[in-house]
């Protein structure tokens, strides 16, 4: 997307790998912030290069890491009755961004066929240890092939939106479900830390999502926004890595607070520090 006509909105500092410095624009027709430089495809990886990237681990090495794979473990068995809830049968399911497989292996385990996309070789490898079947790429698969398509916070991490769900679009069955979770940079804890909020993670997260940005950007492709979901864990995770960001230490009781005041706020507000879309193809 071009910038030249987009407000300034923020500028970031890349705190896990590099020490960049990255700059948010606003786009106001969508609703959604955009970060700027975007790395080229030959460069993307090395901003990968962290141990603290845990979704593609399954160490537990530090408190921070067992209390992530706990939380994990309840996020996993309510990923799975939400897809469950979307139709009377369990079909087929892919998952773009499949990470170490742990969504796939409880969703096989449960009756669903399953597949997944990911780039990581070591992420893959580990899932493809549990027994999960990998495709190299989307386009290696069949139109209209599956019942549900998922993308656990992947889709901040996609080049070309357009593309991507134009591809989804491509994908999925008439009458299919495309499950996406992404940040919301309208919460309350993204306000509060503000520069210092872990969830923008320039340059990795290239699009900063609100509900106008996904509604729209789905709609263009008759995709309907059906429901969205609050995930009230990810504020107490962000706000661990926001206290780390901004004071050099994990504060635990006080990223504690401001996950629970965000969570509280949102059920007015409906700005959760993540959301859940749920989107029917029509």
């Amino acid at each position: 997307m071009n910038i030249s006509n987009k407000k300034h909105f923020l500028t970031v500092i890349d705190h896990s790998v590099s020490k960049e410095t990255f700059d948010l624009y606003y786009d106001q027709d969508l609703d959604l912030l955009i970060t700027s430089p975007q790395p080229s495809p030959k460069d993307l990886g090395r901003y990968y290069e962290s141990n603290d990237y845990i979704s593609h681990t399954d160490s537990k090495r530090s408190l921070f890491e067992k209390a992530y794979h706990f939380v994990k473990g309840i996020a996993l068995k309510n990923k799975l009755n939400l897809i469950n809830s979307c139709g009377p049968t369990k079909g087929n399911l892919l998952d773009i961004g499949a990470g170490t497989g742990d969504f796939l292996l409880t969703a096989k385990q449960n009756g669903w066929k399953t597949i997944g996309v990911e780039p990581s070789q070591k992420a893959k490898g580990i899932a493809i240890s549990k027994g999960i079947t990998f495709s190299e790429s989307t386009q290696d698969l069949e139109s209209k092939s599956f019942d549900v398509i998922t993308m656990w916070h992947v889709l901040e991490h996609v080049p070309d939106l357009e593309i991507q769900i134009q591809e989804l679009k491509r994908l999925v069955k008439p009458n299919g479900t495309i499950i996406i979770a992404v940040p919301n940079f309208k919460s309350y804890d993204a306000n509060y830390y503000g520069k210092f909020w872990a969830a923008y993670d320039v340059p990795i997260h290239f699009w900063h999502f609100s509900k106008t940005a996904i509604q729209i950007l789905f709609e263009k492709e008759n995709i309907k926004l059906e429901k969205v979901l609050p995930m009230k864990f990810d504020s107490f995770y962000v706000s661990l890595l926001s206290e780390k960001y901004k004071n050099g230490k994990m504060n635990y009781l006080k990223a504690f607070w401001i996950g629970l005041l965000s969570n509280w706020k949102a059920k007015s507000s409906l700005e959760s520090s993540s959301h859940i879309y749920v989107l029917k193809n029509t």
